[in-house]
């Protein structure tokens, strides 16, 4: 098997994982890095050959980008204070106490190595944490947390494994520079994200086609990284300045095919990466069993310290800065969403997976330094690294499940419908809002009229029937039954058109263009109908 084989084999598995996944009731980054560990006890498997400096740029933008589309920048202003705090302040502390003792126990590991592997399995997998607390069904407030820290606490991370790498490639290293280049890599990153932000949008709005549209944000993480790489700034927070930007300004309300479709096409993006990145954890299973021939015991030593460092502090750290936050939350009555007890700290702390980020630094550490030397126990910083991986993503991803139901922490799902009550409530005003003003201006029969503000009522009504009284549902119960009717014969009449013009696709003299323009018409029929 070569390496283009087995790449098609991990993006096989990636599809397959997923419902899999669902049936096992295991999470599929889980069930990836799983099966890339079977993989890799195979002999005809070969070992994973990619050029270090190709990793970065080819597996974060995407992720970051299509994890950014899931949060807003509002959501991050108001949940400023728990992200600092998690994101941010746990990742310098995390970094500190690795480097720490990973200097005092591995022998002739530099400080500026200890602290890239510090920086590197530092900061919780998004991907990984979020997938596991959909699953499960945690409070959103909770998954919220867990996505905004896993986007923000990659960006911090990234930047203090650069300064450190930077500083063990190079010999030397100065706290002032290292602070310059941080403070210079993010101004950088931000106005790059910005600019690239609103020249993406100035430009979709131009290109129409929802085709062309999507081909543009497909190429616009990858333009953001490098970009703002080659300006000495930093990729992944260009990448998610850019996210946040588009999700804010470039969303057309009327554009919902282009919606639908780009909503789509990345989620296909995200569950490939993804489950490419995570099975390439276990394949690297491979070079890391190379790289520990001999001295297995001693290593595993190394590596078990690093882990209870990394598990240790960040639950020394999540009970204060959560009751802190509380504190903070009631004193300045923020609507900010925090851990509001010990138990959903408890189940964020285990949450603390690590996963792609980590494996991309990892594989992406420099061969050599810059007088041609190896760079400094590397073999070393990639074995614990990956043991880090392997014991939080497999033991507190298998396990999360069951902490979640002793603990009893499960969404608020009251709180939930009640969100989405007044949300319907707003969207049926709305319609009748509109509605009234376009009865001003043109002289409509009124029977069309009460059909029309029917529809209108029914808008609201379809997203969350706890809107109307008892007696009305009851009434909306009955008119949706026979809506339901007439849409299900309305499918059974437009699968018979399909079928008949898909027929005609292989009938002598068909023109396929035609065929596919009509049954894209049809299709989109469909669609809108439904």
């Amino acid at each position: 098997m070569d390496q283009l084989a087995l790449l098609f084999v991990l993006l096989l598995g990636a599809v397959v994982s997923v419902p899999l996944g669902d049936r096992l009731g295991l999470p599929a980054p889980v069930l990836m890095t799983v099966g890339g560990v079977a993989l890799a006890l195979v002999p005809a498997v070969p070992n994973v050959d990619i050029p270090p400096e190709y990793i970065l740029p080819l597996v974060l933008p995407p992720l970051l980008y299509a994890s950014a589309q899931r949060t807003s920048w509002r959501q991050f202003a108001a949940n400023v204070r728990p992200i600092l705090l998690l994101a941010v302040a746990l990742v310098f502390v995390t970094t500190a106490a690795v480097a720490a003792v990973a200097h005092a126990v591995v022998p002739g590991l530099p400080l500026a190595a200890a602290v890239a592997l510090g920086a590197l399995v530092a900061p919780p997998d998004p991907v990984a944490a979020t997938a596991v607390a959909g699953a499960l069904g945690l409070p959103r407030r909770m998954v919220s947390i867990l996505e905004g820290e896993g986007l923000f606490n990659d960006v911090t991370a990234i930047v203090l494994y650069h300064v450190a790498i930077s500083a063990a490639v190079s010999g030397t290293f100065s706290w002032p520079d290292a602070l310059g280049e941080f403070v210079l890599s993010a101004v950088v990153a931000v106005a790059v994200g910005l600019g690239l932000g609103w020249a993406t949008n100035a430009l979709m709005s131009r290109l129409g086609d929802a085709t062309l549209q999507i081909g543009l944000t497909l190429l616009v993480p990858f333009v953001s990284y490098v970009v703002a790489e080659e300006l000495q700034g930093s990729g992944v927070l260009a990448v998610l300045t850019t996210a946040l930007f588009l999700a804010e300004y470039a969303s057309d309300a009327d554009d919902v095919l282009g919606r639908l479709a780009g909503h789509t096409f990345w989620e296909v993006v995200d569950m490939l990466v993804t489950g490419v990145a995570f099975g390439l954890i276990g394949l690297e299973l491979h070079n890391v069993f190379g790289v520990a021939a001999g001295r297995e015991w001693e290593m595993v030593g190394w590596a078990a310290a690093v882990t209870a460092v990394v598990v240790g502090v960040r639950l020394l750290w999540l009970l204060p800065a959560g009751w802190l936050a509380k504190r903070l939350h009631k004193r300045r009555d923020y609507d900010e969403e925090i851990p509001l007890s010990w138990r959903e700290s408890v189940v964020m702390w285990w949450a603390g997976m690590r996963g792609v980020a980590s494996v991309a630094l990892a594989l992406a550490i420099p061969l050599k330094v810059d007088g041609g030397a190896p760079f400094p126990a590397r073999d070393q910083i990639i074995f614990i690294a990956f043991a880090v991986i392997m014991v939080t993503l497999i033991c507190q991803g298998l396990t999360l499940p069951r902490l979640v139901r002793l603990l009893g922490v499960e969404a608020d799902e009251d709180a939930e419908r009640e969100t989405e009550r007044r949300l319907a409530i707003r969207a049926a005003k709305a319609a009748k809002r509109r509605l009234k003003e376009i009865e001003e201006v043109e002289d409509l029969p009124s029977d069309l009229v009460e059909v029309l503000y029917r529809r209108a009522y029914d808008v609201g009504a379809r997203i969350s029937p706890d809107m109307v009284d008892e007696e009305r549902r009851e009434a909306y119960a009955k008119r949706v039954e026979r809506i339901r009717d007439v849409q299900r014969i309305q499918r059974e009449m437009m699968s018979a058109a399909r079928h008949e013009v898909l027929a005609a696709r292989s009938e002598p003299g068909a023109d396929p263009e035609i065929v596919d323009r009509v049954l894209r018409h049809l299709d989109v029929r469909s669609l809108r109908s439904s």
